[in-house]
């Protein structure tokens, strides 16, 4: 019977299968921890004398509350007590326990989900799993991964498996050709606004077409990120050479090579194959997008028109960002922009960001903040952080920032946000903060204006 990519790689990782009245026992080759999810469950395993089954298959790093300035005497100006706590909890833990960890003296130290690639850790045919909803990142590369909960964390340090039900497969097919100027950012948030914000709930989600065949793993990574603020379990892209070739010479990548990728060769989804649930959308549809609410589902087309509020909870939404239906989105005031987190904070984004920016300057206040210690250095040998300073914004140490703000990193009530992340609920970059979330070059043309622009109207001004 012809299976499609999540069917094959969910095969694999069965130990026990799923019943009526029990889920599945489903094994994980690599577990993903951080600072903030991963506490209470070592307290756990300390209470109940249990260790980590597979330090071996577990890997570690601090991000989300970690500075991303250094102060002039070369210390770490954490927000607060609790937050220099959470980090040195996490490397305790790790230390004691045998786990791989990159902190501060790693050169991939960063954020969890651009560390696990950039290592070659990530492969296709996987299970992963973090306690982060934007495991879905790794998706990218042909692997089953998604984020859990602290106690399910826990579970996982201790027996390398989860309890978990098969969820129902979609195929996402975007065909045709982009215009120019269009992101993978504005091809996810197109399809989230397409599908609607829970249109992936109980789903794994398959990108299939041409669109994602000639995204690089960069793109591919900002598409299945986004995967979770559509409701999905997880998001998927088969693999094929972009991947091999990305793994290829990383740290963790098979030694014998060749017979790896054979392997992988297999895992996509055969013809015939039926999915759950089908969506169609033609490429040539889509344009540059911002979020317009308070959830990744309300965007639109930067050059289009606020919908009028269906429902209380849309017109609480543009109450709360003080937008109006029937309004442009475009030529909004802008605050402060903010280019990185998981979604958007690879090689990639930063040149996309700095082809703006070069001989520009920005008019509010921007932030840019690589996804690694090693990306950092990557564009410092390329000259970004020289094009991003000269154009007067500020050039960060990697992690998480104002992504959340759970690190200092946060706007002020009332502020406008132009976000490259991935999440624009009330509060996420601060209390009382509005976000609007655009892809790299929509954030950089806004930092030009100051107000949310089209980032095709400044090629045209160049």
């Amino acid at each position: 019977m012809p299976k499609t990519l999540f069917d094959k790689v969910w095969a694999r990782h069965i130990v026990t299968p799923e019943t009526a009245t029990h889920p599945a026992v489903f094994y994980i080759d690599l577990h993903l921890i951080h600072e903030v999810t991963s506490p209470q469950a070592f307290t756990a395993l300390k209470e109940r004398s249990l260790t980590v089954r597979r330090p071996d298959r577990t890997l570690a790093t601090i991000d989300h509350s970690t500075p991303t300035k250094i102060n002039s005497d070369g210390s770490r100006p954490y927000v607060t007590a609790q937050a220099e706590r959470q980090v040195q909890t996490l490397l305790g833990n790790t230390r004691a326990h045998g786990i791989e960890t990159h902190g501060w003296e790693s050169e991939n130290r960063g954020i969890v989900h651009v560390m696990g690639p950039e290592l070659g850790a990530t492969q296709p045919g996987m299970s992963i799993v973090c306690g982060d909803s934007h495991t879905s990142t790794h998706g990218a590369f042909g692997a089953i991964a998604f984020g859990i909960g602290t106690t399910q964390v826990g579970h996982v340090l201790a027996t390398q498996t989860i309890l978990m039900r098969k969820p129902k497969t979609m195929a996402i097919h975007v065909n045709g050709e982009l215009g120019a100027g269009i992101t993978p950012k504005d091809v996810i948030l197109h399809i989230i606004a397409e599908i609607g914000v829970g249109g992936g709930t109980g789903y794994a989600l398959e990108y299939r077409g041409n669109v994602f065949e000639d995204m690089s793993m960069d793109g591919r990574m900002t598409v299945c990120n986004m995967s979770i603020e559509a409701g999905a379990r997880c998001g998927m892209i088969a693999p094929d050479e972009v991947t091999f070739n990305y793994i290829k010479g990383r740290k963790f990548a098979p030694k014998d090579y060749a017979a790896a990728c054979e392997d992988w060769r297999s895992l996509r989804t055969d013809n015939g194959a039926v999915f759950d649930k089908e969506v169609r959308i033609k490429a040539e549809d889509i344009k540059p997008m911002v979020t317009y609410g308070t959830h990744p589902g309300m965007g639109i087309a930067i050059d289009n028109f606020i919908p009028k509020a269906g429902t209380k909870a849309d017109q609480a939404a543009l109450d709360y960002m003080r937008l109006s239906s029937g309004a442009a989105i475009a030529g909004t005031r802008a605050d402060k922009v903010f280019i990185g987190s998981c979604t958007n904070s690879r090689l990639d984004d930063l040149r996309a960001a700095a082809a703006l920016l070069k001989g520009q300057t920005v008019t509010i206040e921007t932030i840019i903040v690589p996804g690694s210690a090693l990306i950092k250095a990557q564009a410092e040998a390329e000259g970004l952080d020289a094009i991003f300073t000269a154009a007067g914004a500020q050039w960060r140490e990697a992690g998480c920032s104002m992504c959340l703000g759970m690190n200092g990193d946060i706007g002020t009530p009332g502020d406008l946000v132009v976000s490259t992340s991935n999440r624009n609920f009330m509060g996420r970059q601060g209390p009382g903060v509005r976000t609007v979330l655009a892809s790299p070059e929509t954030a950089a043309a806004s930092a030009i204006t100051g107000v949310i622009t089209d980032p095709r109207k400044i090629g045209e001004a160049a």
